[in-house]
């Protein structure tokens, strides 16, 4: 993978002449992902604020639920959970594509044209989910606030005015904090692309080792971007 990485790497030279698939393979993960992004990250706002505000209510911090709510979705849960999603929707599909063209020998077809498949199959689509997923982050991140703000209006429990909700949330929550979520998203979208593209390249055998190459794929994304997360955390928190 890391050699794989390196080669995506030398090959941005050669990134207009793909321009093309790199704007659909940019649109398709977009419009295939941002509803189901959207309803997902209002869902967690509002259970965050759903499970922490009564708990903050009895001890006197009613004004801490935006805090809360608007630090857990910008730096953690936005961009862990859209990567996620974006393994599981969009890099399962990269994976099950390019091990089907490996198993049924276009990718030999290609070399034997002189087309080079990184060039052709890995770099537009190491580019397009890097561009989109901290776009889904950012909207992940916006819709989780609004999520968090209506539960905290409407359940009795908690009886906050949005207003105050959300002027809570904007002194807590700055520009670093949510560059902090993008940048995450970032680093998880290489990983994601990398061992996507690598893991369909990889495939040998039949119809069989096309599925055994999408679980794969999917299994080591997740067990990557939560590693990951630690140790960027971890970076940060020093860097802070």
């Amino acid at each position: 993978m890391a050699m794989l990485g390196m080669e995506v790497f030398f090959a941005l030279p050669h990134l207009w002449r793909q321009r093309g698939k790199v704007l659909s393979a940019f649109f398709d993960i977009g419009n295939a992902s941002l509803l189901m992004s959207c309803i997902l990250s209002f869902f967690i706002g509002g259970v965050l604020a759903l499970q922490s505000g009564p708990v903050l209510v009895d001890r006197g911090l009613p004004f801490v639920i935006g805090q809360l709510v608007g630090l857990s979705m910008c730096k953690e849960l936005a961009p862990v959970m859209m990567a996620i999603l974006i393994a599981g929707r969009v890099g399962s599909a990269m994976t099950a594509e390019l091990a089907s063209m490996q198993v049924y020998q276009e990718i030999d077809a290609l070399k034997t044209m002189k087309i080079n498949p990184v060039h052709y199959l890995v770099l537009p689509r190491m580019v397009a989910i890097t561009l989109a997923l901290p776009i889904l982050v950012i909207f992940a991140i916006l819709v989780g606030w609004l999520g968090g703000g209506f539960v905290s209006v409407v359940n009795e429990d908690i009886a906050i005015s949005y207003q105050s909700y959300m002027q809570n949330l904007r002194m807590a929550v700055g520009l670093p904090d949510v560059a902090h979520g993008i940048a995450k998203s970032a680093v998880f979208a290489l990983v994601i692309g990398l061992v996507s593209c690598y893991q369909g390249l990889h495939t040998s055998g039949g119809p069989r080792a096309i599925g055994l190459s999408v679980t794969q794929s999917v299994v080591k994304s997740i067990v990557f971007i939560l590693i990951l997360d630690y140790f960027i955390t971890r970076l940060f928190v020093y860097l802070e």
